[in-house]
């Protein structure tokens, strides 16, 4: 008996034509195949998301602690002055 050494599974994805032509037109513009532009897809998505994450955490944060998007520049920067006094002592 033969194992199959396959790394990657089969997926069946529905689309509207209007979409499915968009994305057929885009991977022959890019030299990709249709698993290649889904999975960038993917990727990228699940970058956003992350980022989305990541924002969402830093506005309740900032929020939680009174801090305005206009209170950032400075914040930063007060922080960093007393970076760079804290490594010259």
């Amino acid at each position: 008996m033969m194992l199959s050494m396959r790394s990657t599974r089969t997926l069946s994805v529905t689309l509207p034509p209007e979409m499915l032509k968009r994305a057929h037109a885009l991977a022959k513009r890019e030299s990709r195949t249709m698993s290649e532009l889904i999975r960038e897809a993917l990727r990228r998505y699940e970058q956003r998301s992350w980022w989305d994450e990541a924002n969402a955490y830093g506005r309740q944060r900032a929020e939680s602690r009174g801090i305005r998007e206009q209170d950032v520049d400075r914040l930063i920067h007060a922080v960093r002055r007393g970076t760079r006094k804290a490594a010259k002592k």
